[in-house]
This record gives structure tokens, sequence and C-alpha cells, in this order.
């Protein structure tokens, strides 16, 4: 009696409900510290779970995914950004100050400049939706000690954005295929492709002139 009892509380539970309550804390986790350490590819992360959620009955699980997804951004930007400052104000410096110096090549720093120079916080949008665009705008407000509150304001946008961006990617990988984890394959690869074509073409736009 028990054991039937117990089978059936076990089947009274949709995988589904196990699969959130997993899969929305690591979701955050991830993004977060992709936020504040990156080096985590966040934006597969999103288009994946996005992938995921698409195949899903539960109801607002996209809904779910980019509130998650852009909320931890938003969290990680404004703690990385917190962070620099505190570097800024110190003498010497600190370690997160040096991890955004390092992620911001001189040439890509002098575009950020100008940019914050001619758009203000309307470039932090831009900065999340291009890769490897995020850091070297951050340093430039920094640079240009934007309060932090300033700063928290163009902030939102951008990662609503950036959620909206990755989630989209997501949703078409999910609708291509009927298992999920092709849809995941290929808004993996998308993903990459995205982030690795500004590289290729500063590299062909180097090597052209020597051509």
């Amino acid at each position: 009696m028990i054991t039937a009892a117990a089978h059936a509380a076990t089947h009274s539970v949709p995988p589904e409900s196990t699969q959130q309550a997993v899969g929305y804390p690591s979701l955050f986790l991830l993004v977060f510290i992709g936020a504040l350490v990156p080096v985590v590819p966040t934006g597969a992360l999103v288009s994946s779970a996005a992938v995921v959620a698409f195949h899903q009955t539960a109801p607002f699980a996209l809904l779910l995914v980019f509130g998650v997804a852009a909320l931890a951004a938003f969290l990680g930007d404004v703690a990385l950004y917190w962070l620099g400052q505190r570097g800024m104000r110190s003498k010497n410096g600190s370690r997160w100050l040096s991890a955004i110096r390092d992620r911001a090549p001189e040439e890509r720093l002098t575009q950020a400049q100008d940019k914050l120079r001619d758009h203000g916080v309307l470039v932090l949008v831009l900065s999340r939706l291009v890769p490897a665009g995020r850091i070297p705008v951050m340093l430039a407000c920094l640079m240009a000690r934007m309060p932090l509150r300033r700063f928290a304001r163009g902030d939102v946008p951008a990662c609503l954005a950036w959620a909206v961006t990755y989630q989209l990617i997501g949703i078409l990988g999910g609708s291509l295929f009927k298992e999920p984890w092709e849809g995941v394959a290929l808004a993996v690869g998308l993903t990459v492709l995205i982030s690795a074509a500004p590289t290729v073409w500063r590299r062909v736009r180097r090597s052209s002139p020597a051509a």
C-alpha cells in the first residue's frame, strides 16, 4: 500500500516541474557568473534554455527564461561595474578592474569612448548585442566616471534586448526540430557563429591591405 502510494506520488509530479526547479536557478546563477567573469557563453545558455522551454507544456516557460536571464545579466553587470568603480577609486586598483582592462583592447576602448561621448548610455544597448562589446563600453563608462545609478538605467534596456535576442535564437532552433537536443545544438552553433563573426571580420580587414 505504501509502495503504491509512493509510486503514485512520484508520477503525480511532472518531469517538467523538476526541470524548472533546477533549470531556472541554474540559468540565473550561470548568467550572473558569466556577467561577472566574461568567459561563460551566456548567450548560448539563454538560447539553449529557450529551446527547452519551447518544447515544454508549462505556461509562461519562455517568459520565465526571459525574465531570469535578463535579471541575472543586469545584476551581474551592476555588480561588475560596482567592483570596477571600487578599483577606480583605489590607489592600487583591483583585480576586477585589471580583468576588465585586460578584456578591452585599446582600439575597442577608443571606439567605445567615442560612441559613449556621441550617444551616451544608449551605447550600452548596442554593447550587449555586439559580441565582445560589453566590456570595452563598461570600461569607457568607468573611465568617464559615470555614476552607478546612471549606468544601471542604461543597462536595463540593454539586458532586456540581449535576453530577447538570444531567446529568439533559441525559439528558432526549437521550432525547426522535434527533439530539444537538436534545437539546442542549432542554437549553440548560431550563438558561436555570431560571437566569432566580429573577430573573423577584423582579421579579414587587417589582412586585406597586405593582400
